[in-house]
């Protein structure tokens, strides 16, 4: 698959997520549970794809993104275990400040996949001007 293919299933996966947050507002709170389970099944898969990738395709990625996706599976189990244990408070203040820090943190997961698309943008086009490079490289020394 062209790595572009890739970026426009990643866009329809955003406007999936946005889909899904939109609704999200007109169902019950059960519904929404089960919602929440559901995206958390997928983003595990996900997860443990992007570790088996990164790992059979360790030669190829630069340390950088090996490390990256490290960390990342890092944060991601400490936030479910934080997120599991503060779903468990019953308190209304510390409600309120459990659903104004899950605001801030979807906030900033926004932010990060923004910054994350652009990445993966720049990734495709240096990809994209690296294998322009090899084959300029390739006719030029076929003709020397």
């Amino acid at each position: 698959m062209a790595l572009s293919d890739d970026l426009t299933g990643l866009a329809a996966r955003v406007k999936e997520a946005e889909d899904h947050a939109a609704a999200a507002r007109a169902k019950t709170q059960a519904e929404v549970e089960q919602d929440m389970a559901a995206v958390r099944v997928s983003a595990e898969a996900r997860a443990d794809k992007l570790r088996k990738d990164a790992e059979e395709r360790k030669s190829k990625l630069s340390v950088w993104w090996h490390d990256l996706e490290r960390s990342w599976n890092e944060h991601l189990a400490k936030i479910r275990d934080d997120l599991d244990a503060k779903r468990a408070e019953h308190d209304v203040d510390r409600a309120q400040r459990r659903a104004e820090r899950a605001e801030g943190d979807a906030e900033f997961a926004i932010s990060f996949a923004y910054a994350a698309v652009e990445e993966a943008e720049y990734a495709v086009l240096d990809a994209t001007l690296a294998r322009m490079e090899a084959e300029e490289r390739t006719k030029q020394s076929t003709t020397a």
